[in-house]
Parts: C-alpha cells; structure tokens; sequence
C-alpha cells in the first residue's frame, strides 16, 4: 500500500483543463489518483505535486528529480517530453537521456515509478499530422526506458477514450475533467489496485458540428489557444516562468474529488 506519493512533471500533471480547485488552482489526475490511493489505503496519504506547466524534460529532471528524491516518496509518477516535442525541432536522443536517468535515479533509490506515455490527441489539432510521428517515436522510446529501468509503464491511453474531444479542454492539449478523471483511474490500474469503474472503457462521441461550427471554432482555437502559444514561442517565454509546484511538501491528502 502506497502512503507517500509525489507527481513530477508538466501540465499535463499540474492539472490544467480540470475543474480547478478554489482560488483558481489546478486540479488534475494526480490529485484525484491522491484521492484514491487514500481511499485504497482508508486514510490520506501523503501527496505533493511538482509539476510545472511548460517544462521541458530536462527541466523536470533538473528542478524536480532532487526534491522528489528528498521527501522519500513510496510512489512516483513522470510525466514529461510534450513540451520538447511541440518545439519545431527535438533531440529525442536528449529526451530519452533525461527520461532514462530519471528512472535510473527513482527506481535505484526502490521508488515504484510510474511512466506515463502521451495520449494521442493529435488527430484533434490542425497541426496534429505535423508531431503524430513525434508522439508515436517518443511512446515507443519510453517503453524503451520503462522495461530496461524496471519502472512501470502505465498503458497507452486508447484513442477509444483520448482520441475524442470529450477527454479535451478547449485548447485541445489538455485534458478535460473526464480526461483526467479516467487518466487517474489508468495509473491505478498501472498499479494493479482495484477502481471504481471502467478507466478505458469506449467514450460515447458527441453529435457532429457543422461545417460552419467547426469553422468558427477553428477561428477560435487559432485565436485564444494556438496564438499566444506561438507568441511565447518567439519571445523565448514559457508558460511556466516564474512558477513553482502547486504542492511543494508532502502533505496529508484531505481534498476531494467528483
């Protein structure tokens, strides 16, 4: 039974697209895999969260790894690369180098350490054809890492489920709360302990848009997602500057989650 778990990563474990918490803060999977990791064990374990949105892998390995391994967690989940690969160009040979000496370095220390692959949402974006091989090439590669490092790996997400708008936010790079709801169901299969329903059992699609729909919110995802995202791009900024964890000390999981 675990009872001391950290998350590390980027957004996709800050939480970002789930209903965030009061004042505005994310929420996410490994909030509510927190939430049933304390109801497996019947009390709260201990929970931090470092992860910061727009790091890249050797970010995490760099400013997280070290705290991770200090607080002397039972259980750690990775998730990182996104952010390396949405550059116009990636060295997947760096990215393994960080991603294998994460893994090294947690399950050395006798760490379960759970690697998270990518979903697949690129069928969702305009620029989707653009990184699909990318996505494909860095799962393939975390495998890789996971088998020869004695990590878990927790299962690809299956498009039945991570390749409809229904496990998206708006901005189509991050999950929505249903996605993060079954992502966290995922990583406690990974980790063989019973759930509460079905984590990738097929979602119900949503009606067809129109094609004038799908134009106006073409428009919008240029406008209010994709837009700034390439304004920081040229600027050298990240989304992440200035930002720290949301959960910085391993603290007694007391929230709740739908």
């Amino acid at each position: 039974m675990f009872s001391r778990y950290v998350a590390i990563g980027d957004s996709l474990t800050e939480g970002l697209g789930d209903t965030p918490w009061p004042g505005d803060v994310p929420r996410g999977w490994a909030d509510r895999l927190a939430q049933h990791l304390s109801v497996e064990a019947g009390q709260p374990v201990h929970y931090a969260n470092l992860a910061v949105r727009g790091q890249k892998a050797a970010q995490v390995r760099a400013s997280q790894l070290p705290a991770a391994l200090a607080a002397g967690p039972d259980l750690v989940t990775v998730t990182a690369g996104m952010n390396d690969l949405m550059r116009p160009k990636v060295d997947l040979d760096a990215v393994r180098g960080e991603l294998d000496h994460m893994a090294e370095r947690l399950v050395g220390d006798g760490i379960v350490t759970v690697m998270v692959p990518l979903p697949d949402m690129t069928g969702l974006l305009p620029i989707g054809a653009r990184i699909k091989g990318r996505v494909d090439a860095f799962n393939g590669m975390l495998t890789d890492v996971a088998r020869d490092r004695g990590a878990l790996l927790a299962p690809l997400p299956p498009r039945s489920v991570f390749g409809l708008p229904e496990a998206w936010s708006d901005d189509r790079l991050h999950l929505s709360p249903l996605g993060h709801q079954r992502f966290a169901l995922g990583i406690m299969h990974t980790l063989g302990l019973p759930t509460p329903s079905v984590w990738d059992e097929p979602l119900v699609p949503g009606p067809t848009p129109g094609s004038a729909r799908r134009m106006v919110g073409e428009l919008r995802w240029w406008a209010g997602f994709a837009g700034p995202w390439i304004g920081r791009r040229l600027t050298g900024r990240s989304s992440g500057d200035g930002r720290t964890g949301k959960r910085l000390e391993l603290e007694p999981w007391t929230g709740a989650t739908d």
